[in-house]
């Protein structure tokens, strides 16, 4: 089986790389000769998927140029958010109502998804169909450039996630859900975390270790940083 559906969420302001996201939407800035919304995309191409939804809010026009000027083979579909920013949560519920029972993943653009990726992301989609559950893909601390990272979970040897004090690995940005996981939920605007804090309660939030050195770009001085330090393709 393979996973054929994707979300990229990419409506935030990217208020933390001002001023370069005064007039460009955080997708859209370039690291070395992609994007990040591009290098999305591309790593999604190169795993399988065939159909991708984004959802968008800030500077929403630019994105649809860009994506315009593309000559992508697969079915890309904006979801605008015009109101309010739904938040992650909220925003993957509201964008990916045609997925109705299938499987999909959702990356977080900011992260600089290369090609060494695709492995990982096999493995992660390996270890849905295994445990026919929602899972993330993690680092460890110590593998990511950004030392400043404080941990959102601990992974026990059977790929069981949990939290605590201690929380050793991060969030990379991918992760693959079905909607599912969402019933119940009544809010319209809400985080991912309220969502995974319910599933680690049941047990039911797994996860895998990535073993890449993790750019994640949440700020101008690690952008900086990455940039100067020729970051290759």
């Amino acid at each position: 089986m393979q996973i054929k559906k994707a979300m990229i969420l990419a409506a935030g302001y990217g208020k933390r790389l001002m001023p370069l996201t005064r007039e460009t939407p955080k997708p859209l800035i370039k690291i070395g000769q992609k994007n990040f919304l591009e290098r999305a995309i591309e790593i999604l191409i190169k795993i399988g998927v065939t159909e991708i939804v984004i959802n968008v809010h800030y500077l929403s026009d630019k994105i649809k140029e860009f994506l315009k000027s593309k000559s992508y083979v697969i079915s890309i579909k904006i979801i605008e958010e015009k109101e309010l920013l739904l938040d992650t949560g909220g925003g993957i519920l509201n964008a990916t109502k045609d997925f109705v029972d299938e499987p999909f993943y959702v990356l977080n653009p900011d992260t600089i998804w290369n090609k060494n990726y695709f492995e990982e992301l096999k493995i992660l989609e390996n270890l849905y169909y295994q445990k026919k559950k929602p899972v993330l893909l993690l680092v460890n601390k110590k593998n990511t450039h950004d030392k400043s990272f404080k941990g959102d979970f601990n992974l026990s040897i059977k790929n069981l996630i949990s939290r605590d004090k201690e929380n050793t690995f991060i969030f990379t940005g991918a992760q693959i859900l079905n909607r599912s996981i969402f019933n119940g939920m009544e809010d319209k605007i809400f985080s991912m975390n309220k969502v995974w804090d319910n599933l680690i309660k049941e047990e039911c939030l797994f996860g895998q270790e990535s073993n890449q050195t993790f750019f994640h770009v949440n700020n101008l001085d690690i952008y900086k940083q990455i940039k100067e330090s020729k970051f290759i393709d």
